[in-house]
């Protein structure tokens, strides 16, 4: 999430790879175009510093984009939420290309116009989903055009400092937090298998096989899972890994669990893979779309069963132990947030210097004082005034603001505890804020109790709910650029599938169901003046109404998000009686959970500055 606005300048670098694609190596001819995916082998959000080869190419570093460089064109497509920070990065050789706009061609549209009949276009077979290769592969064909995997990464072959692999060690994570054993997991899993008659289970992506095995890593920053992979057969479990990461804990922890996985060397998944899959007695081989092109190639087509594993689908619904882990980390969460919003007033009040660096040094210290505290879940957006408008920004030495009384201040920040992950945003003014920042905030505000305070059928997919929170927003010409919500994992990534709230279709959604949690995060950026957003995770619970839609089920949120909302920033005449009862009633749960730990701690500050935070209006 890093927003550096200096532009790295990239004709070197670009010459370089031009070179390579037009002399490729091992003798493969030449390539007229080269697609930089921002993914890794594991199709990952975040990335090991050695995986950011589009941030390497371009100079964009942020979450989401790819790059595209022919013999003379070099653009990068990225989508709302970094529109400001890639036009500020992207140096001229560059063009930006913006993403869900209606005059932007697709990537596969802009290369079937540009690219002459019979020409190749390269990727790293290992960086892009089937789900993303084939639909590629095809448009590229009916234009004449042909798509090649390309082997070793041209990028890598420019890239003369390129950080090697992390090598940190991987720590077991106990029943008490888990929930359940890996035997009990790995029995469900074969039973699916089996329901599906498929011989082998590919499991690539690194959260699922850090929830599968109970175990969690530090290979990427924020996210606390470890570079291997997994494959599941009837009889065997395959656990592709440096064996070196793994401490004798690591091996009482699988005794522990009843299993005795089959440890072999990170880079064997595709020889193993290859030999399974081809053998006779395999039926069928259970791979993702979500996986790498690498890895389906290598299973014979009529052996493909392209569905989301069922690991995804198990980690998305928390069981009980889970679940409670998720609601009380919140609670302790909750505890550091108030005690930073109410340090940060008493700064201002009384003219102590703070910026957005030094308090999001502080919101940190705060929270590592909590038990179970494992670290942050993402770097802090700590946002004042014009750079809360950037979405996904994040205060560097250059770019760094004071925090004063006369700006908004965004601050969207999370933690890891041994027991959940959090993830929560408020927006707040430590002054005299305008109308048309009360106005705003006031209809995010709106969007986001009509979200956290909707009912629904179970199993409805969440991209049905995201207009509910725009209509506020909508219905004062007002919108957003970024999704509503995003699933969120047990001590695990920040951002989970299959499920989420947004307006772009979540292909692998499977509906929405009991103790999945996501976010509910609408906003509002004025661009080069402020932004507003307002985030709380939130827990799927059944309720009743009418006829329960027909026996269907029905189900809201339960908001585990403990915070006040800045009360100051609310036109109260824009609210329904519903709406203020709803925030009301959230303001004496927050103040009924929280006064007690401040109290025991002997806060006495912060525990005035929660009682006036959560009076009702």
């Amino acid at each position: 999430m890093s927003v550096n606005n200096k532009m790295k300048p990239t004709g070197e670098v670009l010459a370089a790879l031009r070179g390579l694609m037009a002399n490729l190596p091992k003798g493969l001819g030449s390539i007229n175009a080269y697609i930089i995916p921002s993914d890794d082998a594991h199709q990952s959000e975040y990335l090991a510093k050695r995986d950011e080869r589009r941030a390497f190419i371009s100079g964009f570093d942020g979450s989401a984009g790819t790059a595209v460089v022919t013999e003379k064109e070099a653009l990068l497509w990225t989508d709302g939420r970094y529109f400001q920070q890639a036009g500020k990065q992207l140096d001229s050789n560059w063009t930006l290309m913006k993403d869900g706009q209606p005059t932007t061609p697709s990537i596969d549209a802009w290369l079937a116009r540009v690219l002459q009949p019979g020409s190749k276009v390269g990727v790293d077979a290992n960086l892009i989903s089937t789900r993303a290769w084939n639909p590629l592969n095809t448009s590229l064909k009916s234009a004449g055009c042909s798509l090649l995997p390309i082997s070793p990464n041209l990028i890598d072959l420019v890239w003369a400092d390129q950080p090697a692999a992390p090598q940190a060690s991987i720590i077991p994570l106990e029943l008490e937090f888990t929930g359940e054993s890996v035997a009990q997991k790995l029995a469900a899993v074969r039973e699916k298998m089996q329901d599906k008659r498929a011989s082998v289970l590919v499991v690539s992506a690194l959260d699922e096989i850090a929830w599968f095995l109970n175990l969690r890593g530090s290979d990427i920053d924020y996210n606390p899972v470890f570079f291997s992979y997994v494959l599941v057969t009837l009889d065997d479990l395959y656990f592709f890994v440096d064996e070196s990461k793994l401490s004798s804990a690591v091996n009482d922890h699988f005794r522990t669990n009843q299993v005795q996985p089959k440890i072999q060397p990170y880079g064997a998944v595709h020889e193993v893979l290859k030999n399974l899959a081809e053998s006779a007695s395999t039926r069928r081989v259970w791979i993702s779309l979500g996986s790498s092109y690498a890895l389906t190639a290598l299973i014979p087509e009529e052996k493909r069963l392209h569905e989301i594993t069922p690991i995804n689908l198990m980690k998305a619904v928390k069981n009980e132990v889970e679940a409670e882990g998720m609601r009380e980390c919140h609670i302790r969460d909750g505890v550091a947030l108030c005690q930073y919003f109410a340090w940060l007033e008493r700064c201002i009040r009384d003219g102590k210097p703070v910026d957005e660096i030094t308090g999001a040094d502080q919101l940190e210290k705060l929270r590592s004082q909590q038990d179970k505290y494992m670290g942050l879940s993402f770097t802090t957006i700590s946002a004042s005034g014009p750079n809360g408008s950037v979405i996904h920004y994040h205060p560097l030495p250059d770019t760094n603001r004071p925090i004063c009384a006369n700006e908004m201040y965004l601050c969207d920040s999370g933690a890891q505890f041994r027991d959940g992950t959090t993830d929560v945003t408020r927006t707040m003014h430590f002054g005299t804020p305008s109308e048309q920042e009360i106005n705003a905030f006031t209809h995010v505000l709106k969007g986001q109790i009509a979200l956290g305070t909707a009912i629904f059928p179970r199993k409805v997919k969440g991209q049905f709910l995201d207009t509910i929170a725009r209509k506020a927003l909508w219905d004062a010409g007002l919108d957003y650029g970024h999704g509503t919500g995003h699933g969120i994992g047990h001590f695990l990534n920040v951002h989970e599938g299959p499920m989420g709230i947004g307006i772009r279709l979540m292909p692998d959604d499977p509906g929405l169901e009991e103790n999945m949690f996501l976010s509910n995060e609408p906003g509002y950026y004025k661009e080069g003046q402020f932004g507003i957003r307002i985030e709380d995770i939130v827990q799927v619970v059944s309720t009743n109404i009418g006829d329960n839609f027909d026996g269907r089920g029905a189900l809201t949120f339960r908001t585990v998000t403990m915070c006040p909302i800045q009360t100051k920033l609310i036109n109260v005449k824009l609210l329904t009686d519903r709406e203020r009862n709803a925030l009301n009633n959230y303001h004496t749960t927050v103040w009924e959970t929280l006064s007690p730990l401040l109290k025991n701690v002997k806060d006495a500050e912060t525990l005035a500055w929660l009682e006036r935070e959560t009076q009702p209006i």
